[in-house]
């Protein structure tokens, strides 16, 4: 097991929430969890929260900036927001259970 760092509030600034579909799940056959992160968050601020968080080894982190896109609504257009996603890989033996939710 990972040695259990303090909690900081700033953690739960960076993970904002897990990103659950078909392609997340398949990657939790490797070892990886996809969660939402804030868009200024580095791969080391992510790496340090998610082992805070949720007690576990992590061996590496891909981000992915997701472009909005431009959308019309009642013929007017609008943007939808950028979201930052976050690929964390976990060491050997460790896994995060997304439905339980942050202990």
């Amino acid at each position: 097991m990972a040695k259990k760092q303090e909690v900081d509030v700033r953690h739960y600034d960076v993970i904002l929430a897990p990103h659950i579909t078909e392609k997340s799940t398949l990657l939790s056959e490797n070892n990886a969890v996809v969660f939402k992160v804030s868009g200024e968050a580095t791969k080391p601020q992510i790496k340090e929260a998610v082992e805070a968080l949720f007690d576990v080894k992590v061996t590496g982190v891909n981000t992915i900036v997701t472009k909005g896109k431009t959308k019309r609504w009642k013929g007017k257009p609008y943007k939808r927001s950028d979201v930052k996603k976050a690929i964390v890989t976990l060491a050997e033996g460790q896994s995060i259970d997304i439905t339980e939710g942050v202990s």
